[in-house]
């Protein structure tokens, strides 16, 4: 555990800390002080009985900005961190001191503060914030391949969520009903959201937003019957560039749902086996078989869609023989875009509790050979995130062919325009990027909360977007 005298700098040390192994038998104290330019952290570590000391300084021009300051503060303290912890414990990490979600957006930002070239992005997090080459590489690809970033503060992307599945899955933590719990809530939901679309066009008008992108999210969209999907999408009537809608369950999609996509201008969508193992499938909770996996596809391939499959590396009971499997599969049917998860162990989900289901030995090789073997096959990287106990502290990647980006994804990972987001647990981001700075707006988590309170989360929200 680390003990710090900065609130704003515990969360991402104890962070680092809970990466290592043996972390449990570690305790540190830490402490910041300041003066003028000089920052000094002295550390105090307790390991196996022993205690040892470590002091180290910095400075900074005084004309920085506060949020590069603050940046600053928490790239150095998780350095000298991790240095003192990767010698301690004998141990490396591939992604060294980074905590964060947004290994690329860490990138972009340094670029900007003028602290290094893009062309340096690799060597530079390889060898000042100890990044593994093969992990420095990859940000570099990813950062090469986002080619469709624009900044512009009247671009905006617009998020739906529909926060509702046909089952759960052991490894979920999304605040997310199964479909049979909420039946009698899903008409007043749609009459919320809808009611919530109508306030967001007259912000959009009034701002003279340009929306480029629009993604319906969950939870799974597709569950809604093919009369509520038509409702909804009814009301969406933006000339956006990329219209998503997960449809991550195959067992949900129909001939009458897609045409219904269709019809209302949808051009991806995502069907997501994670695997193609069914007894893997059971295990986890889907009751999806492969058949109408393959159907599902082949319908939306029939109505040129752009399609997009996730997998999860790591699943419970999967060894590296049937990743493998999944992944030579995914190549054989060779969908636009293949988004590839590390299995993150997350409180809230049943999984969380069944640790001893987990076999994280071989979850480095799968992540090393789904990146080879689609790199071999045409697919090129082109976003990335991480998540909080990630087995092997690794992360996950999205991969695309022939051009086929997912601008939504982008931008929202890279934190470059706006975001509005609409339905219960749905944030909205105000990005200023001029001033480099981005305030966020909640919505309420729950569906019953968002139905009772939409009319104070829209007055919220047109007071957010004044």
């Amino acid at each position: 555990m680390v003990k710090t005298n900065c609130s704003d700098l515990e969360i991402d040390l104890n962070d680092l800390l809970m990466l290592f192994n043996n972390a449990s038998d570690v305790n540190v104290e830490h402490i910041e002080r300041q003066e003028q330019n000089k920052i000094t952290n002295d550390f105090k570590v307790i390991y196996n009985g022993q205690e040892q000391s470590y002091s180290y300084f910095y400075t900074y021009e005084e004309h920085i900005s506060p949020l590069h300051k603050k940046s600053l503060r928490k790239r150095m303290v998780k350095n000298q961190l991790y240095s003192i912890l990767s010698k301690l414990l004998n141990q490396t990490l591939p992604w060294g001191s980074l905590t964060g979600i947004r290994p690329t957006k860490l990138a972009r930002d340094l670029i900007d503060y003028g602290e290094m070239k893009d062309y340096l992005v690799a060597e530079i997090l390889e060898r000042e914030y100890f990044v593994s080459s093969k992990k420095a590489e990859l940000v570099a690809s990813i950062m090469r391949n986002q080619k469709c970033i624009i900044r512009n503060d009247n671009l905006i992307d617009l998020y739906i969520n529909i926060p509702i599945c046909p089952t759960r899955c052991i490894y979920c933590s999304f605040i997310s009903s199964e479909i049979d719990r909420v039946k009698d809530k899903v008409e007043s939901y749609i009459d919320a959201v809808i009611k919530e679309i109508n306030a967001v066009k007259d912000i959009i008008n009034k701002k003279a937003y340009v929306v480029r992108s629009i993604y319906i999210g969950g939870g799974t969209p597709s569950v809604l019957s093919a009369s509520q999907l038509d409702r909804l999408l009814n009301e969406i009537n933006f000339l956006a560039s990329e219209f998503t809608v997960e449809c991550g369950r195959a067992d949900t999609i129909t001939d009458e749902k897609l045409d219904i996509l269709k019809n209302h201008g949808v051009t991806r969508i995502s069907i997501n086996p994670q695997t193609f193992c069914e007894a893997t499938l059971k295990r986890i909770g889907r009751k999806q078989k492969n058949k109408e996996i393959l159907s599902a596809y082949q319908k939306a391939l029939v109505r040129d869609f752009v399609v997009n499959m996730d997998f999860i590396a790591g699943l419970p009971g999967e060894k590296l023989g049937i990743f493998k499997r999944t992944i030579n599969t995914a190549i054989e049917l060779y969908p636009n875009n293949i988004t590839v998860h590390t299995l993150s162990l997350k409180k809230g989900s049943s999984l969380f509790e069944k640790k001893d289901l987990l076999d994280e030995r071989d979850i480095e090789k799968m992540i090393d050979y789904a990146q080879e073997t689609l790199s071999n096959n045409g697919y090129k990287p082109y976003y990335m995130y991480r998540q909080k106990r990630q087995l092997g502290g690794l992360e996950n990647v999205g991969y695309f062919r022939d051009g086929d980006v997912c601008i939504f994804n982008i931008d929202s990972m890279e934190e470059i325009n706006t975001i509005i987001g609409i339905g219960a647990n749905a944030i909205s981001k105000r990005v200023y990027n001029i001033e480099h700075h981005i305030d966020r707006l909640p919505n309420a988590k729950f569906i019953e909360d968002y139905i009772a309170r939409i009319d104070e989360i829209i007055e919220r929200k047109k007071e957010f977007f004044k």
